[in-house]
């Protein structure tokens, strides 16, 4: 049976009802009596890049006290292959002191968000960010999110390329309607007998959302195969010969629900970059035609190849794009991670990476990242990279400016902050509680003391430099994609997670479920002796995810819909 015989989700006939997502947004800003806006608004506001959220560490307070919630919103900017200016640096890092909670977050999808923004300050904040040409339309909502690249300063050159495509693609599948100008920008409104048209998404957009990454090999530092469209570049000869193109990859799950489950994507076949775009127009329609719409915890792209079959799916997309796709091409990743320090790029400048801890920019008791990045943004004349893992680069140093921004770094403390140990730097965490609706336990605020019990037991072992990929969330949706980290912790309930081991260091193999329900108080003992076991054990060059599977703590993940849920 089709997905459009099926009885449609309520999401389906809020869209149609919307008029291109205009909903009822403008009457709810002007609502005063609230510090929030309706339940359907709230589904159509994700699609302009904003998020409804309250601070549910005083929720029973100010039920207690017969309030209302401390309701606020959270908006995310979208950052094409996550590149800005030192002037955009700027203007966020003034935004989030003049209207969020003084904080930058750099996300794991390349894109800056801001916490704490009330609803009477949304508009003058999208605004804003408007001035210095970047937007939050398209950040959430059911439509192709932002585009992430590889920003890996080493192969500068063939960065370029691929960033152009990715601003490319972004800017081809950004939704076409001027419901966000109207709303935001205060823009013209339609005429109603003209209305909108959507020549990609339709009056119903997508069945869920879309996200599409770029990745240059053997950086695989925007993990490509956890994403609905992933581009692998081919380098042949020193040039950009074209991308091998993923499909069908996706970290969400539901807890208990075994008709659930993240997935890598497959391989697909080779697009020379003259395809790109009609090649991922054809996708992305694909999967609004025949995307599962009664039921979005189905609805993303990968349960679509699973029902339908990979063969079948590329000849929807080679008869809808006219391109017949070529035999994939050979490549090599050789993990996920960044590259700290300082890298000497092309031109003659310098690249510069630090570690973001959890990608929150912040000034602290101890380090004032924030105030440091700030003086840095007002003399630097290259640009600002925001990495898949939520760390920065500071990209095209010149050599006349790097002293400047050198002594800059040693007096807020940031000329060392990547010297810490390997899974410190290779760890990652969603915001989680207090703003998160769907959290279940902490994660941002709970792993660096996680990573630092760890620490002592890896130093005991004689493996501080060794790069252990550690990832964490709060819910199962995995937006810090939790379930290619090596080790994985996804929460459960307050103060209990199942823990997951066993993720390929290169990104291409899921982990597995090894131990649910542990109490955070645990996860160090319970760990304990397995990185005691890898120290001892382990083979030269052996990875702490393969090892885990060698050793027989878990097995290896090959067909998700099948061996991810089963028992080891």
């Amino acid at each position: 049976m089709s997905a459009t015989a099926k009885k449609l989700s309520k999401n389906e006939d809020l869209k149609d009802a919307s008029n291109f997502l205009r909903g009822t947004i403008l009457e709810g800003l002007a609502d005063l009596s609230t510090g929030a806006i309706s339940e359907a608004d709230t589904q159509l506001t994700k699609f302009h890049g904003i998020y409804m959220q309250d601070d549910r560490d005083v929720r029973s307070e100010r039920r207690n006290k017969k309030l209302e919630r401390a309701y606020s919103f959270m908006v995310r900017v979208r950052v094409p292959g996550g590149v800005c200016s030192p002037e955009q640096w700027l203007a966020m890092d003034k935004l989030s002191d003049d209207y969020a909670n003084h904080t930058l977050k750099l996300t794991t999808r390349q894109a800056f968000q801001f916490h704490g923004i009330i609803k009477s300050n949304l508009k003058r904040s999208i605004q804003e960010i408007n001035k210095v040409v970047l937007d939050t339309i398209a950040a959430c909502g059911d439509v192709n999110r932002n585009v992430m690249c590889n920003p890996n300063p080493e192969q500068s050159e063939i960065h370029a390329e691929a960033l152009k495509i990715a601003q490319q693609l972004s800017d081809h599948l950004t939704p076409k309607t001027s419901a966000y100008h109207e709303i935001w920008l205060d823009g013209e409104k339609a005429v109603s007998s003209e209305p909108d048209e959507e020549p990609i998404y339709g009056k119903t957009y997508l069945p869920r959302k879309f996200k599409i990454v770029l990745a240059i090999p053997p950086s695989n530092d925007v993990d490509v195969f956890a994403h609905d469209l992933g581009l692998i570049a081919i380098v042949e000869e020193g040039k950009l010969a074209g991308f091998n193109f993923t499909v069908g990859g996706g970290m969400g799950m539901t807890h208990n629900n075994h008709a659930t489950y993240p997935r890598l994507g497959d391989v697909l076949g080779f697009v020379k970059p003259e395809d790109v775009i009609p090649v991922a127009e054809a996708i992305v329609t694909t999967q609004r035609d025949f995307g599962d719409r009664s039921d979005r915890k189905h609805a993303r792209l990968k349960y679509t190849i699973d029902d339908r079959g990979l063969d079948w799916f590329r000849g929807e997309v080679e008869a809808r794009s006219g391109i017949k796709l070529g035999e994939a091409r050979p490549y090599v990743f050789e993990s996920t991670g960044d590259r700290y320090g300082w890298v000497e790029g092309t031109n003659g400048n310098f690249n510069l990476t630090l570690f973001v801890q959890n990608g929150r920019v912040r000034d602290d008791r101890e380090i004032k990242m924030k105030t440091a990045l700030r003086e840095i943004a007002q003399v630097h004349n290259g640009d600002f990279r925001l990495t898949a893992n939520q760390n920065l680069i500071i990209g095209k140093i010149s050599p006349e400016k790097r002293p400047e921004i050198e002594k800059i770094l040693a007096e807020y403390k940031l000329d060392r902050c990547f010297e810490q140990a390997g899974i410190r730097l290779n760890s990652m965490a969603c915001v989680a509680l207090p703003t998160c609706g769907l959290a279940l336990a902490e994660s941002e605020r709970y792993l660096p003391d996680l990573v630092t019990e760890l620490e002592g037991v890896i130093e005991a072992a004689g493996l501080e430099h060794e790069a252990i990929v550690i990832r964490m969330t709060g819910c199962p949706n995995g937006c810090a994609r939790p379930y290619l980290g090596e080790i994985g912790l996804v929460g459960r309930s307050p103060g209990k997670y199942n823990l997951y081991l066993g993720a390929g260091f290169d990104g291409s193999r899921m982990n597995k479920l090894y131990k649910e329900n542990v109490r955070q108080e645990e996860i160090a003992a319970v760990l304990q002796p397995i990185i005691e076991r890898y120290a001892r054990e382990r083979k030269e060059g052996e990875r702490f995810g393969d090892f885990t599977i060698r050793a027989g703590y878990v097995k290896a993940v090959k067909v998700a819909k099948t061996d991810w849920w089963a028992a080891n």
